[in-house]
């Protein structure tokens, strides 16, 4: 086992809501034992200046300050856990640091992930592999998915084919096929779109437990609108941008109907991505934050016509998850293994990637 390796991930998602920590012994191939996580809310200032960064990013001529807070942050979170562990910095090999995406344009040549992994390095003592898409689009692909390799890895007893559907402020889904084919991709908006209502509408910043669009109706003509986009008909491999889908044709609604519409059309853009699996998947297993709100569930189970679970129905940890992945992916990164492959970001073959920073020159 000389190649299992102590590692901490760390998340920031599309919904920009906080950090998630996880440590994770793993040699980055088949050994996946998790050891502690936590999860740290961005304080309301620097959620709204992400907010706000993310709203520019076409514009910006630079980040830096907002950079700075957020990686510090980062920083304080990785403090943190390891006290929490009572593990020392020096007992960590990798930090896997996946920083905030304010811009995606694979199709321009363009992913752009704030965080800065030398200060994070310094600050943490620890070895920070960061930058994590940027080869996979200079080589043409699109740069997300990433966690496709590591939900195989968990999902090596589910019986196949099996479909894990990551609920953020943008969803994606991974089909695992009965020999361990991987095919991955964006499947549209996830949380992002009725997080983005509510703040609007009702000064809240996510539709908690579905209450608002549960007391609403699902406007049909509007949710055709929406649907009317052409991402849908394109063939994965394929990815967005968190503001690829203007919600103008909701405008007109109330707040509830507006927010029933908006996850009516998560659902049913999951639905139309289903139609891409080269065979049915036998069970749907749903991780992110939108597991966590029994409307978007429901409606994503009527909607496919068979049961959906969260992740935690097979004993794995939704709220860890992709933070584990990082740990995961940077020790890959570490031993050259491939992060992204052509059926889960539609690169010509297999390829690494990440940016390795040293705590010590």
């Amino acid at each position: 086992m000389k190649d299992l390796k102590l590692a901490l991930g760390l998340m920031s998602g599309t919904s920009m809501d906080g950090i998630d920590a996880a440590l994770l012994w793993t040699d980055g191939d088949k050994v996946v034992e998790p050891r502690g996580r936590l999860s740290v809310a961005y304080d309301p200032d620097l959620r709204a200046a992400l907010r706000r960064t993310v709203a520019l990013a076409e514009m910006l001529p630079g980040v830096d300050t907002v950079e700075r807070a957020m990686t510090l942050a980062h920083a304080g979170a990785v403090d943190t856990l390891l006290k929490q562990a009572e593990i020392a910095p020096e007992d960590v090999r990798v930090i896997g640091f996946h920083g905030q995406t304010i811009l995606h344009r694979p199709e321009a040549g363009i992913t752009w992930q704030i965080g800065d992994g030398a200060l994070l390095a310094v600050a943490s003592e620890i070895d920070v592999v960061s930058d994590f898409r940027a080869a996979d689009v200079a080589a043409g692909g699109e740069g997300a998915p990433l966690v496709p390799v590591y939900h195989a890895a968990l999902a090596a007893d589910e019986a196949r084919p099996v479909a894990i559907l990551n609920i953020g402020g943008v969803a994606n889904v991974t089909w695992i096929g009965p020999a361990g084919e991987l095919i991955a991709f964006d499947t549209g908006p996830g949380n992002a779109m009725v997080d983005d209502w509510c703040l609007q509408h009702t000064g809240e910043p996510l539709d908690a437990d579905g209450r608002l669009a549960a007391s609403g109706a699902i406007n049909a003509t509007a949710l055709a609108a929406l649907l009317d986009n052409p991402y849908f008909g394109r063939r994965p491999p394929k990815s967005l941008d968190r503001n690829a889908f203007r919600p103008s044709p909701v405008a007109a609604l109330s707040p509830a109907d507006g927010a029933a519409t908006l996850a009516a059309f998560t659902a049913q853009a999951v639905a139309r991505a289903a139609a891409h699996f080269p065979a049915p998947a036998r069970r749907w297993l749903v991780c992110g934050g939108g597991r966590h709100n029994p409307y978007m569930m429901g409606v994503l189970a009527a909607t496919l016509k068979q049961p959906v679970a969260p992740v935690e129905a097979a004993a794995w940890d939704g709220d860890a998850l992709e933070a584990q992945a990082f740990a995961y992916l940077a020790v890959r990164s570490l031993r050259g293994m491939a992060l992204t492959f052509p059926a889960t970001t539609g690169v010509s073959k297999p390829l690494t990637g990440g940016r390795l920073d040293r705590a010590l020159p």
